[in-house]
């Protein structure tokens, strides 16, 4: 993936969903990066590597993987359906 598309995407994922951002805890120990999170679950789907794998590489728990997959998903559908995600015609199929 190139830089900039990887960029412009984090972006605009960060500004739909603060899920993303890098917060701190009641403790003030940093949260994961959101670059961190992107680049596990790109890495998920695009390996079909599963949450186990992701969690030996990048240190995040399954569920925490498991979780962003989601919301990652859910994102790419609100933000991207329009413009880039369009049902198959009839002569697709």
């Amino acid at each position: 993936m190139q830089p900039h598309l990887f960029n412009k995407v984090m972006h605009d994922i960060c500004n739909y969903d603060a899920y993303f951002v890098q917060k701190c805890d009641a403790i003030r120990v940093l949260g994961l990066l959101q670059e961190q999170k992107l680049i596990d679950v790109i890495r998920m789907m695009a390996y079909g590597s599963s949450a186990n794998q992701v969690d030996k590489i990048a240190r995040m728990r399954k569920s925490t993987t498991l979780d962003t997959l989601v919301r990652f998903c859910d994102a790419i559908e609100t933000l991207y359906t329009r413009d880039y995600l369009c049902k198959p015609k009839p002569v697709d199929l």
